[in-house]
Formats: C-alpha cells, sequence, structure tokens
C-alpha cells in the first residue's frame, strides 16, 4: 500500500511540475515571438550594410588603383586602334582628359571590384535559398557573367570599329576626321554596354521557360513580333545611327533564335 501511495505522489507531483513548465512557456511565449520577429528584420539589415559597404569599398579601391596605376595605359589600349588608323583624338575642354580617365578608371575599377560585390551579395542571399536553389542561382548568375562578359568582348572586337570606320569612311570627302576623347570614351561604353545586357537573353528565357511563364511554341508564334521588338530596343539602346542598331539586333535576332532552342530543350516540361 505505500509502495502505491508513493508511485501515485511522484505521478501527482511530475504532473504539477509538467503543468508550471508548459504555463511558464505560454507566459514567456509572446516575448520570445517577439524577439524571433525583430531579430531577423534587425539581422538582415546589419547584413545588408556590411554588404554595401564591402562593394562600395572595393569598387573604391579598384577605381584607386587603376586611376594611379593603369589609366595612361587604359586610355592608350581603348583608343591605339584609332590611332592605327591615323584617326586623331584631341580634347576640347580643360577638364576634358581627366574627366575621361576618371570615368574610364570608374569601369575599370567596378570590374576589378566585383568579384567582392558578387560575393557580398551571394553570402547575404545565400542563407534565404533551399539547396536546389543555390545551385540554380549559381548557374544563373554565371551564365549572366559570361554571357555579359561574351557580349562586351564581341562588341569591342568585332562591331565597335567596324561602325567607326564606316563613320569616318562616309564623312572621309568633307572633313578630317578628329574625334573628341570625351565623346570618343562615352561613344565607346554607349556601344558596348547594350551589347552586354542583351547578351542576357538566352538567360531569361530559360529562366521563364522554367517558370512556366513561356514555352518555345509561344516563342515561334510571336517571331514577327519580337523582331520588331528587337529592333526596336535596338534603337533605344544604341547611338542614335542605322548601323550601330542593326549591329546590335542582328546579333540580338541570333541569340533568339538559340534562346528558342534552349527553351525547348530546357524549358518546364
Amino acid at each position: 500500500m505505500k509502495k502505491r501511495d508513493l508511485e501515485q505522489k511522484d505521478r501527482k507531483e511530475d504532473a504539477s511540475a509538467l503543468t508550471e513548465r508548459t504555463a511558464g512557456k505560454a507566459m514567456t511565449a509572446p516575448a520570445e515571438m517577439e524577439t524571433l520577429e525583430a531579430m531577423p528584420l534587425l539581422e538582415h539589415l546589419q547584413a545588408l550594410r556590411k554588404v554595401l559597404l564591402a562593394s562600395m569599398a572595393a569598387i573604391l579601391i579598384g577605381f584607386l588603383l587603376v586611376f594611379f596605376l593603369w589609366s595612361s595605359r587604359l586610355v592608350q589600349w581603348v583608343t591605339e586602334p584609332l590611332e592605327r588608323e591615323g584617326i586623331q583624338l584631341i580634347y576640347t575642354e580643360v577638364a576634358e582628359a581627366f574627366s575621361a580617365q576618371t570615368r574610364m578608371s570608374l569601369i575599370a575599377g567596378t570590374v576589378l571590384g566585383s568579384p567582392v560585390v558578387f560575393g557580398s551579395i551571394w553570402w547575404f542571399v545565400r542563407p534565404a535559398l533551399h539547396r536546389r536553389e543555390r545551385r540554380a542561382a549559381l548557374v544563373y548568375l554565371s551564365a549572366a557573367l559570361i554571357l555579359f562578359i561574351l557580349g562586351v568582348m564581341f562588341a569591342y572586337r568585332f562591331v565597335f570599329f567596324l561602325a567607326v570606320n564606316f563613320f569616318v569612311t562616309m564623312g572621309d570627302n568633307m572633313a578630317t576626321p578628329m574625334f573628341s576623347l570625351g565623346k570618343y570614351v562615352s561613344f565607346l561604353f554607349a556601344f558596348l554596354v547594350p551589347f552586354g545586357i542583351m547578351f542576357e537573353l538566352p538567360v531569361l528565357v530559360v529562366w521563364l521557360s522554367r517558370l512556366g511563364l513561356v514555352t518555345a511554341q509561344q516563342l515561334v508564334r510571336a517571331r514577327k513580333f519580337i523582331i520588331l521588338a528587337v529592333f526596336t530596343v535596338a534603337a533605344v539602346l544604341t547611338p542614335p545611327d542605322v548601323v550601330s542598331q542593326c549591329m546590335l539586333a542582328l546579333p540580338l535576332l541570333v541569340l533568339f533564335e538559340v534562346s528558342v532552342l534552349c527553351a525547348r530543350f530546357l524549358g518546364k516540361n
């Protein structure tokens, strides 16, 4: 009897202790929930601040390195093809040469610091992604970066100086070609960057097709409207001349056909 009474007493004590622990958790739950809701936002803001600071520092360091060490060589490299053609570069404003060096150094410094920028962004975004999403994000980002570089290289190596030679030849009988350094640099980057951006078309199409928003059949049916859109976009993004527009539009049409094939084989079934 005594043993049975002791067991019953122990059970009552265990039940009482469990009730007290449950009540205590219930009382502290709202405070814990408030902390859990408040902390992630604060942590995200702090992490975002670190990303911005790291990116700005990387770009600034890259800019300073390029400006003080390689800006003269960079200008020579960009203008050397013109000098081989006998085209003279001049500057017509006091600060034009300095401004051109600064712009080129800033762009080159951004490229130099881009691994830190992309790494910081990836460090910020990575915890919010599942393992499968991380793999997909890495594939898309890598493909986008490679295609952007290919677009810029394609434009610089095969298109830009063809356009320059065309314009020089067209005006050769009217005046002696002498390019302003600042305007030449502006024209160069206004010509190259759209090629890099528009070479992202396959990545965009594959992404949309994987989401089920577009299909290869829809792209084929809309081909004539896309051709019109391509020439319209080329007219907006390139300098105001027909040659530059056609030189951007034709590669875009090739990229569109590549995108249709990618959507057909890689799209969502």
